[in-house]
């Protein structure tokens, strides 16, 4: 009966996406229940022989459950301390063995080199989103070497993100994601530094955040955030790679107003009716774009800190996934822009977007 019940907690929970976590704890309250009914009620009780009637049954279960969870800590302990040799030099002018044979590939390339692989390393990059764009733009940072990378996001991880927001995993249900991605990327490079900011990015906020890093990558899923973030950008002169994307088709441009380049206002003077732009929870999205798109916010960012190649400043690149396009579009920067011309407030309070 015990059994029967625990295995029913399960499937409910696994139905309704509730994290393991979670059904753990579920199963852990009913294991404790029977103990209870075990050394409460009397021997011969028909509810204590339903449920195994010996406690000693119960015990050895325990223990032998505890045994192997010792088990797995243990040898989960010892292999994050086997390490080849200390982690994250501390002078970020220098290199290990490990991190040179790890960027050997882009040491080689001729636009990179040590010095590109060097400016990657002393880098600052702040990700606004871990969601769909953030996701892949924060692992391909890190798997490059950036050396210090921040994200900024309020939300957690949900079953439905999954689909396409591949940072995150099924067993971090239920996490925030900043730290859920905080996770998947010192794993897969633990020479970086990630600063998760778990809030929603508000304009008292802003200035001080933006100010400790070198380049912003905007992943936001609304207008509101992104004419903030390109104000406060404009501002301390930050150059800002925004991207957005919705059902097939996603879009990515530089904006950098200090190198003449447009702002995002120059481009978008005004936020779109919500009626024009459904939530990817009604309209839908498939799952590779975020991927795509997000590969080349942290290409082009990879591009801006090395000085190589000839960068999105201008140009707006739009992506259309079915038919496989790719359109380029220019961009100018407007004389009468509020923001980039003049000095807006920060903070303009936009309609709502609903790219993902």
């Amino acid at each position: 009966m015990v059994g029967a019940m625990a295995a029913v907690l399960w499937g409910i929970g696994a139905a309704m996406g509730t994290p393991r976590r979670a059904r753990w704890i579920m199963i852990g309250i009913l294991m404790a229940g029977v103990m209870f009914v075990q050394l409460a009620l009397p021997a011969g009780h028909p509810l204590r022989e339903a449920t195994g009637g010996d406690i000693r049954l119960w015990l050895l279960i325990f223990a032998f459950a505890a045994v192997i969870l010792v088990y797995r800590f243990g040898l989960s302990r010892v292999r994050r301390l086997a390490v080849k040799e200390p982690i994250a030099p501390s002078d970020p002018s220098t290199f290990s063995s490990t991190e040179l044979d790890r960027y050997a590939r882009h040491i080689v390339l001729r636009e990179i080199g040590g010095p590109g692989q060097k400016a990657l390393k002393q880098a600052k990059v702040l990700v606004i989103g871990a969601g769909g764009l953030g996701s892949p733009a924060l692992q391909y940072l890190a798997a490059a070497g950036v050396g210090t990378i921040g994200v900024i996001d309020d939300d957690i991880v949900d079953n439905a993100n999954l689909q396409r927001q591949v940072i995150h995993s099924d067993a971090r249900i239920g996490d925030a994601k900043v730290f859920s991605a905080k996770t998947a990327m010192v794993e897969q490079n633990p020479f970086v530094t990630v600063r998760p900011y778990r809030r929603r990015l508000e304009a008292s906020i802003a200035p001080e955040l933006f100010s400790d890093y070198d380049l912003i990558l905007d992943g936001s899923d609304n207008f509101e955030t992104r004419y903030l973030v390109n104000e406060v950008c404009t501002r301390l002169g930050k150059p800002l790679i925004a991207a957005a994307l919705t059902q097939w088709e996603g879009q990515i441009s530089l904006y950098h107003p200090a190198k003449a380049g447009p702002c995002f206002a120059c481009v978008f003077p005004q936020a779109p009716d919500p009626a024009l732009v459904p939530s990817c929870a009604e309209a839908g999205v498939i799952g590779p774009l975020p991927g795509v798109v997000g590969a080349m916010m942290a290409l082009e960012a990879i591009k801006h800190i090395c000085n190589a190649g000839d960068p999105l400043l201008g140009r707006i690149l739009i992506y259309d996934a079915l038919y496989a396009e790719n359109r380029v579009i220019k961009a100018k920067k407007r004389p009468d822009c509020p923001v980039c011309a003049g000095a807006p407030s920060i903070g303009t309070t936009n309609d709502q977007s609903t790219i993902d």
